[in-house]
């Protein structure tokens, strides 16, 4: 759980050793070879330890001791070898590296993922004469040749037609994003637009899927004039993009046009994952300058205290930050497919191995998903902003130091940052762990309303209220700690949408008629229908 808000904001150096204590080794022994002798001794209990584990649940495997024991035997392993890891007297992030590494190795040598040693593609093999082998190796090309795994069935989306469909134009373009207005769906709207602001290290249509799952129309149907960044996917010729650019080029310009548009004084803005971090900066920059264009802030699983920073921590570290800033941190481009290969790793069984088995194993199509397809969706990264973001956050945590770093010419201080915040977490989140999500929270005085939403980064955040699913957490205050504000808080059935709208509500203006059209003379007129053209490029494809 997470510590108090007076822990340290370094990454802690101190040498790791690796020697486990003699009586947690002595457990584990002997917890071992107990279960081994069970197993070894009684098929049932083979059935028993491999029924529970879906990639070994299926007749082919439970109805056959061969198999059945290899899978126990197999499992009964993998726990040990965890167990071990975990008895090891090491320094936390070590030993974090030390568990990753291991568990990667133990998913990657599941009998499940091998023909020689799976009995349900070997029967499928004999059931279709060859011809699941066949689409097998036909599929294994296919995903070589495109350089990553299938995950879905892409020919069924496209964008525009059953994916990001919102109405909308594109009312303002640079280099670094398109600006898209929303058409309302009400006849009057709040006096205050609202900005949303998703990751530029993913496409913004997973703010807008199909319509009965976009945050984009809720946002829409509850009165408010919605902007959107379309960060464009960046190319060799964009490699020399900056954090900086992102900011001012970017978040700070788009909040200009809208309010512009809107005939507005300020904004509402909305900043998911990534996308939060940089909103945070920029909203730091205007409060250097003494300027206030923006009303309240909305943070959905955002980082900004990194010193619990997840999973992710464990790939930086300086050597390899350094080595990153040498190759590209001048000018080039990070691949999206990189950075999405990494993601699927954090989830191997998930995102790698389940299609490994499905697709090439026996021959299957996997089935159409809409959050799989945008998750295949990757966007380059300009290595300039890759680099500063590495090194001031996951290696250095500089954000949350009053006047540590400076951004488009501006010392930033996040207490400058006065006004009301809404910070969602997401409890199962194992790329911003709700705790650290808390502790970023905290960052911004009184005026913060903290939420906690079930499951994990995606399913957690886009949880469409109308399906009325999961259930979040609420609570008067933020606590002292992230486990302070757990127990005191109440869960309630449902979407926090709901409870993000109702917050919403104080802080979107006096109500006024709804925009007619999109725009405002020829300074922010209509270039295209939304979804528009940046987020339909593809890189490396």
């Amino acid at each position: 759980m997470n510590e108090p808000t007076t822990k340290p904001t370094t990454k802690p150096t101190t040498k790791p050793t690796t020697k486990p204590t003699n009586d947690r080794l002595q457990a584990i022994q002997t917890d071992y070879f107990q279960r081994l002798s069970a197993l070894m001794t009684s098929p049932e209990e083979a059935t028993k330890r491999t029924s529970g584990d879906r990639r070994f649940a299926a007749p082919a495997w439970l109805n056959h001791p061969p198999f059945s024991t290899m899978a126990a035997l197999y499992l009964l392993n993998s726990e040990a070898m965890v167990a071990m890891t975990d008895a090891l007297d090491m320094e936390p992030k070590a030993q974090q590296k030390l568990k990753f590494a291991v568990q990667q190795w133990v998913d990657a040598t599941s009998p499940a993922n091998y023909l020689a040693t799976n009995p349900e593609a070997q029967q499928k093999m004999l059931d279709t004469k060859g011809e699941s082998l066949r689409a097998g190796i036909e599929h294994l090309i296919r995903d070589m040749n495109q350089g990553r795994i299938s995950q879905t069935d892409e020919s069924v989306f496209e964008l525009g037609k059953n994916l990001a469909t919102t109405p909308g134009s594109v009312v303002f373009e640079n280099d670094v994003f398109q600006l898209i207005q929303y058409a309302p769906s009400t006849p009057k709207v709040g006096s205050r637009p609202l900005l949303l602001v998703p990751p530029s290290i993913n496409k913004f249509y997973i703010m807008d899927l199909q319509p009965e799952s976009s945050l984009v129309k809720f946002a829409v149907d509850q009165g408010n004039t919605v902007f959107l960044i379309s960060w464009r996917n960046p190319g060799q010729e964009q490699g020399k993009l900056r954090w900086d650019d992102y900011v001012e080029s970017g978040i700070l310009k788009a909040i200009e046009a809208a309010n512009e548009i809107a005939g507005s004084d300020d904004l509402n803005v909305l900043g998911f994952c990534v996308g939060g971090t940089m909103t945070v900066t920029a909203l730091a920059v205007l409060a250097a300058r003494g300027q206030s264009p923006v009303h309240s802030l909305t943070l959905m699983t955002t980082l900004v205290d990194f010193a619990n920073s997840g999973v992710l921590d464990i790939f930086i570290n300086e050597d390899h930050v350094s080595s990153r800033e040498a190759s590209i941190g001048k000018g080039g481009i990070l691949p999206g497919q990189e950075l999405a290969t990494t993601f699927s790793f954090l989830r191997p069984n998930d995102l790698v191995w389940n299609y490994v088995v499905k697709n090439y194993l026996k021959g299957e199509n996997p089935p159409p998903f809409d959050i799989l397809y945008w998750n295949s969706d990757s966007t380059n990264l300009p290595g300039p902003f890759f680099t500063w973001y590495l090194r001031n956050t996951y290696l250095e945590n500089n954000l949350i130091k009053p006047n540590k770093v400076a951004i488009a010419g501006e010392k930033i201080d996040l207490r400058k940052i006065k006004m009301p915040v809404y910070a969602m977490g997401a409890r199962e989140d194992h790329i911003v762990p709700w705790e650290a999500a808390w502790s970023s929270a905290t960052n911004f005085g009184p005026k913060t309303r903290f939420v906690l939403g079930a499951s994990g980064h995606v399913a957690g955040s886009i949880n469409p209220a109308s399906k009325n699913k999961r259930s979040h957490w609420v609570s008067d205050g933020l606590g002292k700690t992230a486990d302070d504000w757990l127990a005191h808080a109440k869960e309630v059935p449902g979407s926090w949408w709901s409870d993000w709208a109702a917050w919403l509500g104080k802080h979107q203006g006096g109500q006024v008629a709804a925009p007619k059209k999109a725009g405002k003379s020829a300074k922010y007129k209509v270039i295209e229908p939304a979804p528009g053209r940046y987020v339909r490029v593809r890189h490396g494809k």
